[in-house]
């Protein structure tokens, strides 16, 4: 694996990604390609009982390298060649549960890799967005998908459409993360290891109701909880 991610399993089931590819922590094809041999890693260890997606330096994610766009013979090549090599939906279809712990700059890319996530804890220097759109570009690694089934369309529309970045007072007043901390390494490292004791059982089937919820109607997502929970109850 690259020295652009990196990857740790503890004795508690956490597996721990560190972005470093400094100084931005850029997604370029060589991070994004060791984010899914890590991601890949982690869905066959049994023992990864949760993840923490975490950076080293200031920020957490500065986005796609757009330099790579003129690379290839086309924008919408370089759109296929990016599609082809993305670690969104690895990500997404982890049966465990993930924290992304958040600070400074966490845009574009950056943004939509957190959102992916379960639940996000960040400390007070985020700045949260999705810069696309003023570049004249779709926020295409899942960000109108996945902010909007954060926080609802509603209020997703604006976020998008505008570019604006957000700080991480009005991140938490959206309900795009979960918490600020004055020590997010710490607090977001405690919660994964929560998170990590729980019945993995449990866990599968929360996830499985959750992300259920996004595409069924309500009498068939209930339908489908009580089959999980008469499953969990079974052992």
């Amino acid at each position: 694996m690259a020295d652009l991610v990196r990857l740790e399993f503890d004795d508690m089931g956490v597996a721990t990604i560190t972005l470093d590819h400094p100084p931005l922590n850029i997604y370029d094809l060589a991070m994004r390609d060791a984010l899914i041999e890590a991601i890949s890693a982690i869905r066959d260890v049994p023992d990864a009982r949760a993840l923490l997606l975490r950076a080293a330096g200031r920020h957490f994610g500065a986005g796609a390298d757009l330099s790579e766009f003129g690379s290839a013979e086309s924008i919408f090549e370089a759109r296929r060649i990016r599609w082809d090599r993305d670690p969104w939906i690895p990500l997404l279809n982890l049966p465990i549960p993930s924290v992304a712990e958040l600070h400074g700059h966490t845009v574009g890319s950056g943004m939509e890799m957190s959102l992916l996530c379960d639940i996000r804890i960040a400390s007070a220097d985020l700045r949260l967005g999705l810069p696309e759109t003023r570049l004249g570009m779709l926020p295409a690694a899942g960000g109108t998908q996945s902010l909007t089934r954060a926080i609802g369309a509603h209020a997703a529309s604006p976020i998008v459409l505008t570019a604006r970045v957000l700080d991480a007072d009005e991140a938490l007043r959206r309900g795009i993360i979960w918490h600020i901390a004055d020590d997010v390494e710490a607090e977001a490292r405690r919660l994964a290891e929560h998170l990590a004791g729980l019945d993995p059982d449990v866990v599968r089937a929360m996830k499985s109701g959750l992300g259920a919820a996004y595409d069924l109607s309500l009498d068939a997502g209930l339908e489908l909880e009580r089959g999980l929970a008469a499953q969990v109850a079974a052992g």
